[in-house]
């Protein structure tokens, strides 16, 4: 990583550092097969007029100049690319606040490449971290040059990719029928307050996971099995227009109400005093043998039982947590 002060002064340093994937995808995978087949359906590079496949060598680049295309070679793009594809040229700091979310795009963890740049690093991230501000620099990957923010997280560096200002999009050029002068009244607006405030929580990424990658991975194991799955309820239905006070209301109500009560008033008076009867004694079902379920079907319990580190576990990894849980 290389800043430069050049216009303001003739200090220049420098900080060589990897770049490595920050987040990971649990997408499950499929093959494109042709139907009634096992047969592999393969996205091949063909030469359109003579129906011969093409060798990746032998492909280069063509821009249509209206009929004619300008040809350019893979090696002619690294060669003109700015500081050369290993550089990230820092213009200077901002305060992370005035970076709008929609901006960010991909993260990458950022390290010290080398024990002799370890303290240089550790001292460009403490700084980052007590001034609040983001290193704002370009660099070139694979033939395109990206914005980034460098930032301290953690005890360490990450780079975000940010999108170029052109790239986002007016949303009144997007989007039809956008409120405009339709405002709500006072009375109104501090009711939906209420009802925010009284549904208010902490953020903990680890309440929540992908339940639609479970449903595949169900789906996939029944069908092995030669089974069936329970098809989804569909979307609910728009509701029509009703009084927007009475609806803020009651959803105000419902999010204060107590959890589990159901609604039921406390027992009072005689039927309160009532001995309650002796609680019957019951025999613990035997510990089940988890070992002969499936992958799917232990994710799912550990989703159940909010295992932390789940997707990444394996099959045996899952059996344990469950156990343990």
């Amino acid at each position: 990583m290389t800043w430069d002060y050049s216009e303001t002064s003739s200090v220049n340093a420098t900080l060589p550092v990897g770049l490595y994937t920050a987040t990971d995808s649990h997408t499950i995978r499929f093959h494109q097969l042709q139907r009634g087949t096992s047969d592999r359906v393969r996205n091949r590079r063909v030469n359109e007029r003579t129906g011969e496949e093409v060798g990746l060598s032998d492909i280069v680049k063509g821009y249509d100049a209206g009929g004619e295309y300008v040809l350019v070679e893979p090696k002619e793009l690294d060669e003109i690319a700015p500081g050369r594809s290993q550089t990230l040229e820092m213009a200077g700091f901002v305060d992370l606040d005035e970076v709008e979310p929609i901006f960010f795009d991909k993260t990458y963890y950022l390290g010290p490449r080398g024990k002799e740049y370890e303290k240089v690093y550790s001292l460009l991230e403490q700084a980052l971290s007590r001034t609040g501000k983001a290193g704002i620099a370009t660099f070139v990957m694979r033939q395109h040059e990206y914005l980034v923010a460098v930032k301290a997280e953690d005890g360490l560096l990450t780079l975000h990719t940010l999108h170029w200002a052109d790239e986002i999009r007016n949303p009144e050029d997007q989007i039809d029928g956008l409120p405009g002068k339709a405002r709500g009244t006072a009375k109104e607006v501090r009711m939906a307050e209420q009802l925010i405030e009284a549904l208010a929580m902490k953020w903990d990424p680890e309440q929540f996971h992908d339940t639609f990658q479970e449903k595949v991975a169900a789906l996939i194991e029944a069908k092995k099995a030669g089974e069936t799955v329970e098809k989804a309820e569909p979307a609910a239905e728009p509701t029509g227009a009703v009084d927007l006070m009475e609806a803020l209301r009651a959803s105000v109500e419902r999010a204060r109400s107590p959890k589990g009560d159901g609604g039921k008033a406390t027992a009072s008076g005689k039927a309160a005093a009532k001995k309650a009867p002796a609680k019957k004694r019951v025999r613990a079902k035997p510990k089940e043998d988890l070992g002969s379920l499936s992958k799917a079907d232990l994710y799912k319990r550990a989703a159940a039982a909010n295992v932390s580190g789940r997707s990444h576990m394996t099959r045996d990894d899952l059996v344990e947590a469950l156990s343990s849980a």
